[in-house]
């Protein structure tokens, strides 16, 4: 997918926790200096079940987010992106698991120690459902996020996207850009919908799955990968020499 010389600036490692679940992190590295920071696009990789030893399948929460930025991420190696900044993807360990965005705040008091820079962090966690009888829409969480980069995201949707936003909120510590923004740097949040129009009738059930509704929609997760790859060329650059 990636060409010889692309593949020389991508690296892939496992972050380790103690609980058995690894963060990945795949990191193309940019041309400039590492003051100006590194963009973070990021999603959950685990699922959970509110009854425990049921099967937890996670379609939604947040296998559609996992899959939305793994897909943002193969267009821009078939495209040859060579970013200016250094750009990262996040596939978070143990989100929903117990106290809630571990993996995330594992790794990001790790970058605040070793003083790693984060330009802009953005947090794609369920965005594959459309409820039935509303207008198809991207759900832009307003609380508990940088309000100038959630301002330039809405710039993003208007720009890129074939869907309009809709502000919505969805409380303290609600996905993984919480943990960033505790740490200090600027991190945002996108969902499939206004906070009261998203799948909460499924996510964490064994019913979380893609067959259960036609409201799963891939074209919707689609427009939010549209998202990914122009929130990373936009905050990164292009090298183009």
């Amino acid at each position: 997918m990636a060409s010889p010389e692309l593949q020389e600036l991508i690296t892939i490692n496992e972050f380790p926790h103690p609980w058995g679940q690894h963060t990945i992190i795949t990191r193309i590295n940019g041309s400039s200096p590492v003051e100006d920071g590194i963009v973070v696009v990021g999603a959950h990789q685990d699922s959970t079940n509110m009854w425990p030893f049921l099967p937890a399948p996670g379609a939604d929460d947040d296998g559609s987010g996992t899959v939305t930025i793994l897909e943002s991420y193969r267009a821009l190696l078939a495209a040859g992106f060579t970013p200016k900044r250094s750009v990262e993807f996040h596939w978070y360990s143990a989100e929903a698991w117990e106290g809630g965005l571990l993996g995330s705040q594992a790794v990001a008091k790790s970058y605040e120690a070793e003083g790693i820079q984060v330009y802009a962090m953005s947090q794609f966690d369920m965005t594959a459902w459309v409820k039935a009888g509303t207008q198809e829409e991207i759900g832009v969480i307003t609380d508990y996020v940088d309000h100038l980069l959630t301002t330039f995201n809405k710039e993003l949707i208007d720009a890129y996207l074939s869907v309009p936003y809709v502000e919505t909120k969805c409380g303290y510590a609600c996905s993984d850009h919480a943990s960033w923004e505790k740490a200090g740097y600027p991190g945002i949040f996108t969902i499939e919908s206004s906070f009261a129009h998203a799948n909460h009738a499924n996510i964490h059930t064994s019913h979380d799955r893609i067959d259960v509704s036609p409201e799963f929609s891939f074209d919707h997760m689609l427009e939010f990968s549209k998202l990914a790859v122009a929130f990373v060329i936009e905050l990164a650059g292009w090298e183009t020499a």
